[in-house]
């Protein structure tokens, strides 16, 4: 058997940070890992969520270079925000961006982050979404609009996740605060979780991922380099999160979601630090769900 893409894989692992090398290797030998999570039978653990971009991370590309960007990172599923499709555009926009997504052989399962402030952004947002055929919106509404994003979910079938924005965010600072307000709604209204301003804040990924499982419906994964407010993001690896930890999480909780990289770093220049960040993310799944099995699909 030839061993060398693995080791190409574990090398990178090893560069992104000494305990995931460490990590990796026990995976490989059968036993622990360095972080105290035995090996996941892969008959019976494989994730149900896929690998995704949020498009906020190439924000200062026009969607086609943005697209190509995607594809160099092998990431087959996006989250458009307005800088790539604007809220207003038109039918012709519309149906362009529709042909370059097809083209690139690149789903756009969703849009957002789209702010909701009054009813009539509640109506563009469902509009805008339903005619580029996305799947879910992920949004920041005002709290008292949600009787209406419950309507306009049950009407369209569009879903909503409901991103929480950390320190500075005054109605949906952490996960706990989206769950309080929807979870006696429709279930398709649910939280997107960013898992960096959820450390920023001070609450915990990991257990939150736990906690609110059944309305978990997106996440934006990152790393940042302090769990403070004064937290910057980094490289996934780089940083101070228990990745592997939540994404154990994800598929121990059977999360079907998306998984979408939000790299806010290096804004003129992301595709470095977002394919090291794929690498790292691809790297410890291998590790938890068994090296040795290559037929796991997350892109």
């Amino acid at each position: 058997m030839d061993h060398r893409p693995l080791l190409h894989r574990r090398e990178f692992l090893h560069q992104s940070g000494g305990a995931l090398a460490a990590f990796v290797g026990a995976a490989v030998a059968g036993g622990q890992t360095a972080l105290g999570f035995a090996t996941v039978d892969p008959e019976k653990k494989k994730p149900s969520f896929r690998l995704a971009l949020a498009s906020y991370t190439l924000r200062k590309f026009p969607l086609p270079q943005a697209l190509e960007m995607t594809k160099r990172v092998g990431l087959k599923h996006i989250c458009l925000k307005s800088f790539h499709l604007p809220l207003d555009a038109s039918p012709e926009q519309i149906n362009e961006a529709k042909k370059l997504l097809a083209d690139a052989g690149i789903d756009l399962y969703a849009g957002g982050v789209i702010t909701m402030t009054n009813e009539q952004e509640v109506v563009q947002a469902f509009d805008y979404a339903k005619r580029a055929g996305m799947r879910l919106i992920v949004a920041s509404p005002r709290p008292p609009l949600l009787p209406l994003v419950e309507r306009k979910v049950q009407e369209t079938s569009i879903a909503v996740a409901i991103h929480n924005h950390g320190p500075g965010d005054k109605f949906f600072p952490t996960p706990e605060s989206v769950y309080e307000h929807v979870k006696g709604l429709d279930p398709r209204v649910g939280l997107c979780m960013d898992v960096g301003h959820t450390a920023r804040i001070g609450a915990d990924p990991v257990a939150d991922a736990r906690r609110f499982a059944n309305r978990l419906l997106d996440v934006h994964i990152k790393d940042i380099d302090v769990a403070s407010p004064t937290g910057k993001c980094v490289e996934c690896g780089r940083g101070v999160l228990d990745l592997p930890g939540f994404l154990r999480t994800l598929i121990d909780t059977g999360y079907g979601g998306m998984v979408s990289f939000e790299f806010e770093k290096d804004e003129n220049d992301p595709l470095p630090g977002l394919a090291e960040s794929v690498g790292y993310v691809r790297g410890v799944l291998d590790a938890l769900l068994g090296i040795q099995d290559r037929s796991i699909q997350l892109g």
